[in-house]
């Protein structure tokens, strides 16, 4: 094994367990209940994190509720400072945290990085809060009568990120909360916490007042005592749907804000006129990135009228192509799936669609990595003839495993795009602007992409999401982020 491509422990060093962070102080959790973080490309125990006990919890929330008091006093222009400061500590140790997010999520390191580069571009938006955070107003509304809108925060916020962007997910929600004078609770997915206790060292190091930003480990217990408490005003969740309905429904039962993005089938729909060659990296990218395991995966690739033969040659051709390996391996384009459990789904999955009839025209099961025979890999994988009421054709497999569907014309696509429950994101490739036109009107998806594989919006847009795949009104980043993070209060005011 090379220096590159080696974990971070080394085999006999001691497994540590990794603490909280409340009030300001790490602090070690009292639980006996400890789970396992596993380097999914070697099966190494990477550390362990504790599961921790309610009243830990309520000792984080009410650390943050105390702290709200002065931080919501705190003039937007000085809070936004402590961001710029932690947005050039993430610069300082951007390699450091994207090594991280491959070691324990399985990514390649250009997948890491990028990770990385959109949770800074988040706090590099977020510190913009003098002018994000502006109301407005209307002079002589009547005689001697003015009217003003001010945009004020609410109290503690917290977060129930998933496991596949460990390091940028927590950053939708986490800076525009903080900036608009909220305090906050982060508490990372179980499996992979190392990346976001890596940037709570940086929070530390900017020096945010005490309580103004927390974390505590755990699992769903944790995130329940944590929907459970009078003092949490919102959350923001990013998960499977049954997760996002059930947080959502949980949230706005006992009258806190939510915004839970869920599930997603994404379909890439590519018009006869599309250039093949052209779009392929992007259909590869969209489909295999992240070893398909993130909300704006394409899966279901639409191939309309006499494109399908020639396309899914390339596509055959282009997925057998992939390097799959260690991501910290410069060379590697894919690497393993998150975790055994994982891989045992994605695995369920191409079984099931033998079964339904669809034809395995490219099998990722037999994969074998030199070095790294533990890992959890699956290979690029490709079925035929997939009708899209088919269970791989319509649930999200959440692994590398695309779907090739056949469509006559444009309707015919949308057709099965809208008869599917999820509208995270679509794309289209072509050369027409008119079927372009036609498609990001007509579709029912929160995130379009034209010519784009991934249609992921950047830190000043909200990253959207329709039907299934969102419970909600207001996104993550952009103006939904402040919108969502502050309440409007209407002033009208005459003087004598």
């Amino acid at each position: 094994m090379t220096r590159e491509t080696r974990p971070t422990r080394q085999s006999g060093q001691t497994v540590l367990t990794i603490k909280n962070y409340v009030n300001g102080e790490w602090v070690a959790s009292n639980s006996t209940q400890l789970l396992d973080v596993v380097n999914p490309a070697t099966a190494e125990v990477l550390a362990r994190v504790p599961v921790s006990t309610r009243d830990e919890v309520n000792e984080a929330i009410q650390y943050a509720r105390e702290s709200y008091e002065d931080w919501k006093e705190t003039p937007p222009l000085t809070r936004a400072r402590y961001l710029f400061t932690l947005k050039n500590l993430m610069e300082d140790h951007f390699e450091e945290v994207s090594r991280i997010v491959v070691q324990e999520n399985g990514k390649t390191i250009d997948e890491g990085r990028g990770e990385v580069r959109r949770a800074i571009e988040c706090v590099e938006h977020a510190a913009g809060i003098p002018t994000l955070m502006m109301g407005y107003n209307a002079e002589s509304i009547a005689p001697g009568m003015d009217e003003e809108c001010l945009l004020q925060p609410l109290g503690v916020f917290c977060c129930l990120p998933p496991s596949n962007f460990p390091a940028m997910i927590p950053f939708w929600f986490l800076p525009y909360a903080v900036a608009c004078g909220n305090t906050y609770v982060v508490k990372p997915s179980s499996e992979v916490p190392l990346s976001m206790n890596k940037m709570f060292e940086l929070i530390h190091e900017a020096d945010f007042p005490p309580g103004v930003i927390n974390l505590v480990n755990g699992t769903r217990e944790v995130a329940d005592v944590l929907l459970e408490s009078k003092d949490i005003k919102g959350v923001s969740l990013v998960g499977s749907t049954p997760v996002a309905r059930y947080v959502y429904a949980k949230a706005t039962s006992t009258g806190k804000r939510a915004q839970c993005q869920g599930g997603a089938k994404n379909f890439l729909v590519v018009m006869p006129d599309a250039p093949l060659d052209k779009i392929m990296p992007a259909i590869m990218n969209s489909v295999y990135g992240c070893a398909g395991q993130r909300c704006l995966a394409g899966a279901n690739v639409v191939a309309v009228g006499d494109v399908y033969e020639p396309l899914k040659q390339k596509l055959i051709d282009a997925a057998r192509a992939i390097k799959v390996g260690y991501g910290l391996d410069e060379s590697v384009q894919m690497g393993p799936v998150r975790s055994k459990q994982a891989r045992e789904k994605v695995l369920s999955y191409i079984e099931t669609g033998m079964k339904e009839g669809a034809q395995l025209i490219l099998d990722g099961r037999d994969i074998k990595v030199d070095g790294f025979e533990n890992g959890y890999f699956v290979g690029p994988t490709i079925f035929d003839k997939v009708d899209p009421k088919m269970k791989i054709g319509s649930e999200e497999i959440f692994g590398p495993v695309m779907c090739i569907m056949r469509a006559k014309d444009l309707d015919e696509a949308l057709e099965m795009i809208h008869q599917n429950p999820h509208g995270n994101a679509s794309s289209i490739f072509t050369q027409s602007g008119k079927w372009a036109r036609e498609f990001k009107h007509r579709v029912q998806a929160g995130d379009v992409g034209i010519n784009i594989g991934i249609a992921a919006p950047v830190a000043f847009f909200p990253f959207s999401g329709w039907k299934d795949s969102f419970f909600g009104d207001l996104h993550g980043q952009g103006f939904d982020a402040i919108n969502f993070f502050t309440e409007r209060k209407v002033v009208i005011s005459r003087w004598f």
